[in-house]
Parts: structure tokens; sequence; C-alpha cells
């Protein structure tokens, strides 16, 4: 390099034919020597070891647990010898430790690495997205990703979820299989209790769940308790997914969407796009994969249960209002990924939106408003009562009509306007209850909305003006002597 240095143009040049970076053969121009002419790094230690005479005790904290870091150590140490450590001596105990460790420590868990023929094996897992932020039209929007990755080609796809259940399980992996159009070998899940018994079933897999696997010609997988790593493919793509579209989301510039759906094409387009370079590994796969049944099978859980006094039933844990006139009737309810139907006869009879968690309630003042309105005097200390305003103005309604007529002449005028809205129109009644809470009128009652209904009165509002600021006045407020005091 020094000969170099002499019939080059430059210094860059002479390192670069000399095998070397330019910033090292600047140093050993500046040293003047080669590498082999500089003295040896010293090899042993330059200063008494602090921890000479108290290593047999930590020896044998290390020996009896050796889980416990250097630095839990060192601070017994210094609790058991006040005043004889001090804290930049903590270094030179951790290293000590890490010698030990390795030396004469115990063995380390060994990862292995896994080879993953094509088409054998499909991993799934459920993932939070709550980080994220999404909205839809401004409201929070918790929810759950089904994820489903082929193992050899790490193609992916997802299912917009609300829980863990075995439905969203169903529906996400079936989703996954028709979309590739082939199935798997096997199929891999953590243990999720929906697909996995506990410890007290002999059985290892749910009844359900054999029997989706049994449908698709799948064997079963479950990672061990506590190891999410033997589930790494799909653990892995979860922090890659979510940084893709949490990037993506920035692109867009809102995490607002208009709806779920369109919610769903977003990231239907961004399973799409990282899926384009897996094209000939999944192409490899697809060749070797079985083909699907003629068609899918049914995700939803049937249960009988009957209609108690209340117009309810439950399911799940959760209860639900139906039409008054199935009391003491058994219905089937027909539990989906996203919904509650109820059938009676061979007839759907009511829908309703599934409850996400356990003991929680959805009562539709349409089921029992027929007799609510005979028993004004059960509104008030009605469990469910909450449940009974469907928006902020029947409820701003309900508390100037206890205020003007006493609580059972205004609970009995209030369940006669949530009639009207059960009959007639609850969207009609709500555009009156603006109009007339705006304008202050303190006479609103169901005749006088009825009346505005059957006239054809159009309350909408179409053209919003609202006033400017004047920002002075906050400023005259702060100049006010007796507030500055």
């Amino acid at each position: 390099m020094f000969a170099l240095v002499n019939t080059e143009e430059n210094q860059a040049i002479a390192a670069a034919k000399a095998g070397m970076d330019a910033k090292t053969a600047r140093k050993y121009r500046r040293l003047g020597h080669v590498p082999s002419e500089l003295p040896a790094l010293a090899r042993w230690r330059t200063r008494p070891d602090p921890f000479v005479e108290v290593w047999g005790e930590v020896f044998e904290l290390l020996r009896g647990n050796a889980g416990l870091e250097a630095k839990t150590v060192f601070e017994y140490l210094q609790r058991q010898n006040p005043g004889r450590f001090q804290d930049g001596q903590l270094r030179t105990l951790q290293r000590r430790v890490k010698g030990w460790r390795a030396t004469e420590g115990p063995a380390r868990e060994v990862f292995f690495a896994q080879q993953h023929p094509p088409g054998r094996l499909g991993a799934s897992d459920f993932t939070h997205m709550e980080e994220l932020g999404v909205t839809i039209q401004g409201q929070s929007f918790p929810h759950l990703i089904y994820h489903f990755v082929l193992t050899y080609s790490n193609w992916e796809t997802g299912t917009v979820c609300y829980s863990e259940s075995f439905e969203s399980l169903s529906e996400g992996l079936q989703n996954a299989m028709w979309r590739l159009g082939k199935a798997p070998e096997r199929h891999r899940t953590d243990r999720l209790s929906t697909a996995v018994n506990n410890m007290s079933d002999p059985a290892e897999f749910t009844e359900r769940y054999q029997g989706l696997m049994r449908f698709y010609g799948l064997e079963g997988e479950k990672t061990q308790a506590n190891h999410g790593n033997e589930n790494g493919d799909v653990e892995q793509r979860h922090h890659r997914f979510k940084r893709a579209v949490a990037q993506e989301l920035m692109l867009r510039g809102s995490v607002d969407f208009a709806s779920v759906d369109e919610y769903w094409h977003f990231l239907e387009a961004m399973f799409e796009r990282l899926n384009v370079g897996r094209r000939q590994r999944l192409a490899e796969e697809l060749a070797v994969m079985k083909e699907l049944p003629e068609r899918r099978m049914e995700s939803s859980r049937r249960e009988r249960v009957k209609v108690d006094s209340g117009s309810l039933i439950h399911v799940d844990r959760n209860a639900y209002s139906v039409p008054s006139r199935l009391i003491g009737e058994q219905v089937e309810a027909r539990l989906t990924m996203d919904y509650v139907e109820v059938w009676y006869g061979q007839k759907k009879v009511a829908e309703m939106p599934r409850l996400r968690g356990r003991h929680k309630h959805r009562v539709d003042y349409r089921h029992i408003i027929d007799w609510l309105v005979r028993k004004p005097g059960a509104f008030e200390h009605y469990r469910y009562r909450d449940e009974l305003f469907p928006t902020s103005r029947f409820r701003m309604t309900f508390d100037l009509l206890e205020e003007q007529l006493g609580w059972y002449r205004g609970s009995k005028e209030y369940l006669k306007v949530l009639e009207l809205a059960a009959k007639e129109s609850e969207a009609g009644v709500d555009a009156v209850l603006r109009v007339l809470l705006a304008a202050g009128d303190e006479q609103i009652r169901a005749s006088k909305i009825e009346a505005m209904l059957c006239a054809g009165h159009n309350p909408t509002v179409r053209d919003v003006q609202v006033a400017a600021v004047d920002l002075s006045v906050f400023d005259q407020l702060y100049s006010t002597p007796e507030v500055l005091q």
C-alpha cells in the first residue's frame, strides 16, 4: 500500500488496489507501519478483578437460577457489602457473567431451520390492528385480521374479523383456500381455544375444528404452549404486513374510510402487491396442492334457544332481543362471523350484528315497543333502558319531557314518540326532533311529530352556515383586570 501511494493518482485508488478501505489506509499511513509491524493488543487483565472474593457466592446464585441478570446480582452484592462496589463496576460483572454463561452456563435453546416443501403447509393466526388507528367515518374501528400464509412461497391473504371465534377462523381459512383455488396438506395454528382443546380433554382438537379439517382433507398442527416461534412464518408476516399497511396509510394521507368494504378493498390491494414477487414459488405450490371440494363448508354455528319472557334470547353468553310474538317459542340462532340470524319454522325472522365479547346485550326497541307503551311504568327501571334511545336527540327529547311532565307522564309521552319511530320512520322522527330541538320548541309531543310527518314536512338541513369565531373576544377576556387577578 505504501508503494502504491507513490505511484497512484490519489490515496483512495491506492487503497482500492491494495484491497483496503480508504479509512484503514489513512490510519496505517498515519502510523507509518503495516498491521504486522504494530504491537499486539493486551490479552490479559490490566487491573485487579474487584469480584474475585465474592465470585464463589455469585457462582452459587447463577447455578441455582441461571436466569438471574448480572444487574440483579450486582444490586444484591451492593446490599450485602455496603460501600464496597461502585456503580461503575457493573460492566465488569456483566462481562464476567457473560463469560460464565458461554463457558459453564446451561445450554441455550437451539432453533432449527426448517425446509418447507411446496404445497405442504399453510399457517394462520389472528393479529390485532388497533395500533394503526383505522377509523370508519370518523369512528374507531377495533378489529383483527385473520392472517394466512403458505410457508413455502410466503403467499398471504387475510380476512377482517372482530374476535378469535371459530366462525372467524373457519371463514378466514376458507376464504384463503378459495382465493387460492387449492388446499395445502396441513394447516398449523397456535393454541387457539376455538381449535385446540385444553389439557383436560383427551382429544387434541375441538370437534368443530376437526370437522373443518376433514371437510378439506387437511391435517391439523398446533404449536406448543408459549412457543409462538413455532408459528414463526405467520408471526413474522404479521409484523411486515402491518408495517406495509402503516406505510400505505401514510401515502394515502388518511386512516379514515367511508365503509368497511372500502377498507377491505384497500387491504386486498395490499395483499396483491405483496404477493407479486411470489408468483413463481406459488406456481410450484399450486402444482402439488389438493383440489377443493365442490362447495364451501357452512361456517355458522347453530343453537336451539328459547325466547324468554323479556323477548330475549341468550346466545354465546350475550343477550339479543327478538320480536315479542316469539316469546315462549324455540328458535334456531345461527352465529356467523359478523351476524346472528334467528330462524323459526325454516324462516329467518330476525338478524342483528353479532356482539363482541361476553355478557353484553343488543335490544331493538322495535321488538318490544308494542307492549312497552302499554306498561310505561316499566320504562324507568328497565335493565336495558339505554338501548331505547336510538340517537342522542331521542335522549334529549326524553330528558325534556321528563322535566316538563314528570317521570311517569314524560316516559309515557316519550314511548309514543318511540312507537312512532318504530311504525313510521326512525330517520324521519329523528329529523323532526332535530328541527324542534334546534328551534327551542318546549311543546314536543308525539302528536306534533306525527302531524309534521303526515304533512310531508322535510326538515333536512341542506346548507349549514357556521359563523366565524371572533377571537378578539378572548383578548378582551384576558385583558380584564378582574380576570387577571
